[in-house]
């Protein structure tokens, strides 16, 4: 099936996709913050600039979307330009490894949330999200 968008319109489409303060972000950080956790965003001075950084319990999380890191329940590759496609989520899938054994190595505790769980039950993702914390501390 060919692309609806022509090549103009689907990249004034692409750009407007954010890579941070997404509404799946800003709804988890303020249950976090609700449930007492004190937290930085996109920590800018931190490998990979986690989405959550949770420095006094050394944890990072990151919320990954199923198109741009290649969720294996719901990414879909596109049907035009596959080999960039292909390159490109496997460099972002390759990141997140390298970001997470890096803090792993530093005795940091790495959570990764996909966004179909935010999307699906927020309210137990968080829980359990929560109970990760707290039990890993």
């Amino acid at each position: 099936m060919a692309d609806i968008f022509s090549k103009e319109k689907r990249s004034e489409v692409m750009s407007k996709i954010r890579a941070k303060e997404t509404k799946l972000e800003i709804c988890l950080r303020k249950e976090l913050w609700k449930e007492g956790f004190r937290y930085r965003k996109n920590a800018p001075g931190y490998y990979g600039k986690p989405d959550i950084l949770l420095k006094k319990l050394k944890t990072v999380i990151f919320v990954d979307s199923c198109f741009w890191h290649g969720c294996p329940k719901h990414f879909k590759m596109p049907l035009s330009n596959k080999e960039f496609w292909s390159e490109k989520i496997e460099r972002n899938r390759n990141r997140d490894k390298e970001v997470s054994k890096h803090y792993k190595k530093l005795g940091w505790k790495v959570l990764r949330i996909w966004e179909h769980d935010l999307k699906n039950d927020l309210n137990k993702t968080i829980n359990k999200l929560i109970s990760s914390i707290v039990v890993k501390s």
